[in-house]
């Protein structure tokens, strides 16, 4: 959290704020990976109040990505050791709104860019914890493995990638 100050929050715990009357509310929808392998399903929405849109996508994932049993991806790991483990009861984690795409006939949410083992090796979170800068960079070094990436202190997470797709907003 930047200077202890929550930054992203949970839908369904804002009052003031609901999915738009003309657009979906993907709560509930699949959600597939690039190879249309189902990764779980949308949860929750994660919403940045001074953005006043949604960021994330909070995914509880398919058991097919726990029995994986693969370890979480890390690029910062030293002498060849993971920094991080999952554990017992973390079966949720976060999708950028940026790198979803939606099919409204069949009620699906897509990753175009990420494929199963990708979502199996990243670090999940338990159900409804708060999600601070830090799982945002391991989640976003996980899903970019290929690019480097570097995260400037001064900026947020989502502005770094166009992740306004209107869906949501402050009503």
């Amino acid at each position: 959290m930047k200077n202890g100050k929550k930054h992203l929050f949970y839908l369904d715990e804002l009052s003031d704020y609901k999915v738009k009357s003309h657009d979906p509310d993907v709560r509930g929808w699949k959600i597939h990976d690039r190879e249309d392998r189902v990764i779980g399903k949308v949860d929750n929405l994660l919403v940045n109040k001074q953005a006043e849109r949604v960021v994330y996508l909070d995914v509880e994932v398919d058991s097919s990505i726990i029995e994986a049993n693969h370890d979480p991806y890390s690029g910062k790991a030293e002498s060849g050791v993971h920094e991080f483990i999952n554990k017992e009861g973390e079966n949720h984690l976060i999708v950028p709104i940026g790198l979803v795409s939606l099919d409204e006939d069949k009620k699906i949410v897509r990753t175009n860019e990420i494929d199963h083992r990708t979502f199996a090796e990243t670090k999940r979170m338990e159900r409804g914890r708060t999600v601070d800068r830090g799982y945002e960079i391991m989640v976003l070094d996980s899903y970019n493995r290929d690019e480097e990436v570097e995260y400037p202190e001064d900026e947020t997470l989502y502005d770094r990638r166009e992740y306004d797709r209107g869906n949501y907003r402050n009503s």
